[in-house]
């Protein structure tokens, strides 16, 4: 679960981002907004959808469209395209940086973190004085399950 301190922290963005944009503070946002942050890693917006109306919200797939929108515009939610697969989403507030690993068979999605590509970042910023906002780092192939999935079923076929 998340600690009380980022739950304040994120709905205090969004409560002052909404003010400034002169959107409504309704109940369903900073609902959907709390469902978010209770997600563990990456989530499509029909399996939050299935969870909210599980859990007995009034959320309408339009609101929880409309709100997600607003929250990648104020940056407490990023967005990923990993493929062809559906876009799905992850909390982005008080997270530490991460890159991805896509399995292109099942579509699995696998985070990891290597210090070495901060420092690619930095040496990036510094040789062309560019300012570095975020990055995306995407790397597909096979995860080690259907890796095993594909050797099982090799070894079926030579075997007949």
């Amino acid at each position: 679960m998340m600690a009380p301190e980022v739950q304040q922290n994120v709905q205090h963005i969004f409560s002052e981002y909404l003010s400034r944009q002169g959107h409504r503070k309704t109940p369903e946002r900073f609902a959907i907004l709390s469902e978010i942050y209770a997600q563990d890693g990456h989530f499509d917006i029909e399996r939050l959808y299935v969870s909210m109306k599980r859990k007995k919200y009034r959320v309408s797939r339009a609101t929880l469209y409309n709100t997600m929108d607003l929250l990648l515009d104020c940056k407490l939610v990023r967005k990923h395209q990993f493929g062809t697969a559906q876009a799905q989403f992850e909390r982005a507030q008080n997270f530490r940086q991460h890159d991805h690993v896509i399995c292109t068979a099942c579509n699995k999605v696998m985070e990891f973190c290597d210090p070495r590509i901060q420092g690619i970042r930095n040496t990036v910023a510094e040789v062309m004085g560019f300012e570095v906002s975020h990055h995306a780092l995407h790397i597909y192939g096979l995860c080690p399950d259907c890796i095993k999935e594909r050797e099982r079923n090799h070894d079926q076929h030579s075997n007949r």
